[in-house]
């Protein structure tokens, strides 16, 4: 079989962000995450408190997976 179709995309796709094209879109999304921050830090950290009590059903719900639940082969897994 040949894989060097296969290698070549793996090559490509990982290459973007070393590229000059990738270096200047990572540099453009820093600065521009930068004064988006700056410029609505307020909004940003009011909602903060929300986000996290928001974030807490969820935590819980993929924090505790599988309490309760009958163990395949009686021994317990870490």
């Amino acid at each position: 079989m040949d894989h060097s179709h296969n290698e070549r995309q793996d090559n490509e796709s990982r290459s973007l962000w070393r590229s000059r094209t990738g270096l200047m879109l990572l540099g453009f999304l820093a600065i521009a995450g930068f004064f988006l921050l700056s410029e609505h830090r307020a909004h940003a950290l009011g909602a903060l408190p929300y986000i996290l009590l928001l974030l807490c059903p969820l935590l819980h719900l993929f924090g505790h997976r599988g309490h309760g639940a009958p163990r395949r082969g009686g021994g317990h897994e870490h």
